[in-house]
């Protein structure tokens, strides 16, 4: 809930202070923060446990999303943000490690790992409805929504307070520059990275500059955009877990996986020829497709990887959850160069072609399981 929440109102709220060419900076600055850190994941994992550094990195982003909600002024304001996006790929590392101590059969990961998914995206889909809600009749009242974000952290807080989760088998530990080196020199692991890496860039420039060009651009209110967004989630509910089921059962992860690059791809560099005279219907229809695409896309991707490691494997995940903060950094600094050298149509079409032919690429290297 609370990473939706914030998402769609980031660059919006930042425009406020900047111009939209320099929003991306900050996201960029926040990632950059956490992929310098990334690396001490593993080491403070085998020393505190992963569920009291998840306790730790939500009461963390709780506290930045109260004071954000306190409005600051623009240079506070930027920091903030950067610190609450550097915050968001640690917490959701520590999930990975307590989810997978839980799976004791590799032939049910891809079920397991979506069911996962399909819970964090129900809280998803309930967010844009909750960001149209608070900010109707009041567009600018940010603050409301890095409100609701904060509260929407204190279950999380409570619940791992009070409830102690199991910790699994000890985690291996080795230089992180070996387990990247072993990934890279694996074509299947590589490959899906870097798919994952291309669903993460689109993870950056469809959720935050698609609600800028339809709220400020084509002059959508939020109440609208709201039930729009959400409509547009659904797939992530229902398309998710009976993917991994199909991906486990009879197909694999190969075929759903390039599927959904070109559907994704292309919905995304579709929104270029959007303009304030096209239907809501049609453009409805364009934001599912792209979720759609993108939702077999994590499904497969995330299926696929956790295939071939266990929750011991920690500086591995740690990569691959790494790519986060990666794509936080890639992602925006070629949205802002694309829109400081051509305009939103520019950058959608760019992307979305990237999308297709780079998520193309990396599936076909991918070596499936069936």
């Amino acid at each position: 809930m609370f990473v939706a929440l914030t998402t769609y109102i980031l660059l919006p709220y930042l425009s406020a202070f900047m111009p939209a060419s320099y929003t991306g900076f900050v996201i960029a600055g926040g990632a950059l923060v956490a992929l310098a850190l990334f690396p001490l994941q593993p080491f403070l994992v085998a020393r505190y446990g992963a569920q009291q550094l998840a306790l730790f990195f939500a009461i963390a982003e709780m506290i930045t999303l109260f004071a954000l909600a306190a409005t600051p002024g623009a240079i506070a304001a930027a920091i903030l943000v950067a610190l609450s996006v550097s915050l968001q790929p640690f917490l959701y590392y520590e999930l990975d490690l307590l989810l997978e101590a839980t799976v004791a059969e590799e032939g049910t990961t891809g079920r397991v790992r979506n069911l996962f998914l399909t819970a964090w995206n129900i809280g998803g889909l309930a967010a844009p409805l909750l960001v149209g809600a608070l900010l109707a009749g009041s567009n600018d009242a940010y603050s409301r929504v890095f409100l609701a974000a904060g509260a929407a952290l204190v279950p999380f807080v409570v619940l791992f307070a009070v409830r102690r989760i199991p910790k699994g088998l000890a985690p291996k530990l080795s230089h992180m520059r070996d387990t990247l080196l072993c990934i890279m020199r694996d074509r299947d692991l590589a490959a899906v990275s870097i798919g994952h890496l291309v669903l993460y860039l689109f993870y950056i420039w469809a959720p935050l500059y698609v609600p800028v060009y339809l709220h400020i651009v084509l002059g959508i209110p939020w109440s609208s955009l709201g039930w729009m967004f959400s409509v547009m989630l659904i797939p992530y509910v229902v398309i998710q877990y009976p993917a991994g089921w199909v991906a486990d059962k009879i197909l694999g992860d190969k075929e759903l996986m390039f599927a959904g690059f070109l559907v994704a791809g292309s919905a995304l560099a579709s929104i270029s020829f959007l303009t304030s005279a096209s239907s809501i219907g049609l453009i409805v229809s364009i934001l599912v497709a792209s979720r759609i695409g993108s939702a077999l896309i994590e499904s497969m991707t995330e299926g696929h990887f956790f295939r071939r490691v266990s929750e011991r494997d920690i500086n591995s995940i740690s990569i691959f959850r790494g790519i986060w903060p990666l794509g936080n950094l890639i992602g925006p600094l070629i949205g802002s160069g694309i829109l400081l050298v051509g305009n939103y149509q520019l950058l959608f079409l760019l992307t979305g072609g990237f999308v297709i032919i780079a998520g193309m690429i990396a599936t076909l290297l991918i070596k499936d399981f069936r």
